[in-house]
């Protein structure tokens, strides 16, 4: 009995003994500091597909006439170009990219390096929200050569100094990179321009996204799985420039947002409340825990429904916990 109450005390003082139910037992796993759930959950991205989706726009191609895209190789321009092509190359830009020209927004009219600096400039909390706005990345139509400081239509190459003015162009996307370690390709079912190689990552027509090749027969697909907000921080994770993991129910986080959940002793998933890794090893320790505490409600039964498996079942009541008869996780709920 005093084992009963010095759990019940420390669930008290974790604020969730007042709130039964998969929350108190996923934060009762801090309680008892299980040493291996820190690793499970370190593997989680690597054994459900840490996607590392990186949303952003990079490819150096060109629209072909059967809408397919090829890669353009400066390899291929005279040698005597060449070093024009290459001048300044890596040496201007912004934080978000390597490039050799600036944009002009067509929305304001006012020219910016990228069109994450137009956003981060024009949807400010500083800015009125009356005018707060953003710049989509097809409707970008003038640039402005960093070197010559001519102002043209997109393309690759200056009109006027021949310069190249990003080494990785997409001229759907209207993107320009001399950064060409990022692997970019462009994907035409996303409409966008992804990094990683595309050799790396494949697209799910049904989740609506380019996700890791290790996925491709083992990741569980939900409907538009990419096209909404983290769950944790709100930010659209279809165009997050944040790495974001897959769990294994199918549901998407930002990989940084999931470790601060671990940092808080939450093992399910904000949406559907399954298990967002192996929690076997928690379930053991939570019996022999359980084994060893007398209840004084042996006669009551009640009805839990398994977050994990979707069972039903009829159980013997408990404060603590109630374990699922058929998968035997104890994240479940009272119904």
């Amino acid at each position: 009995m005093e084992k009963f109450l010095l759990l019940k005390m420390k669930l008290l003082s974790a604020g969730v003994y007042s709130n039964p139910g998969v929350h108190a037992v996923f934060l009762w796993c801090k309680t008892f500091k299980m040493g291996a759930m820190d690793v499970q959950l370190e593997s989680t991205a690597v054994q459900h597909g840490q996607a590392k989706i990186n949303v952003e726009e990079h490819a150096l191609v060109s629209l072909l006439s059967d809408e397919k895209y090829a890669t353009e190789k400066t390899e291929d321009v005279d040698p005597d170009d060449y070093e024009k092509l290459e001048e300044g190359i890596m040496q201007y830009g912004c934080a978000h990219y390597r490039r050799r020209c600036r944009i002009r927004a067509p929305c304001c009219n006012e020219i910016f390096d990228c069109r994450h600096c137009h956003n981060e400039t024009k949807n400010s909390i500083k800015i009125d929200a009356v005018k707060r706005h953003e710049l989509p990345r097809h409707e970008v139509q003038q640039v402005i050569c960093s070197l010559c400081g001519t102002e043209q239509e997109v393309r690759q190459v200056c009109i006027s100094c021949g310069v190249c003015m990003g080494k990785y162009f997409c001229e759907v996307c209207k993107l320009f990179d001399d950064d060409v370690s990022k692997q970019q390709y462009h994907c035409n079912g996303c409409g966008i321009c992804r990094i990683g190689g595309k050799e790396n990552f494949f697209h799910c027509s049904k989740c609506g996204c380019c996700y890791s090749i290790v996925l491709k027969n083992s990741h569980a697909c939900v409907e538009g799985a990419m096209h909404h907000d983290c769950p944790i921080c709100f930010e659209y994770l279809f165009e997050s420039t944040n790495d974001v993991s897959v769990l294994p129910c199918g549901h998407t986080i930002h990989v940084k947002c999931l470790r601060e959940m671990e940092e808080h002793c939450q093992f399910a998933c904000p949406l559907c409340s399954k298990s967002v890794c192996d929690m076997s090893k928690a379930w053991e320790r939570l019996d022999e825990e359980l084994a060893t505490i007398s209840d004084t409600c042996d006669n009551k039964m009640v009805r839990i429904l398994c977050n994990d498996c979707g069972a039903t079942s009829e159980v013997q009541f408990h404060l603590i916990a109630h374990k699922c008869q058929k998968c035997k996780s104890y994240n479940t709920r009272q119904i």
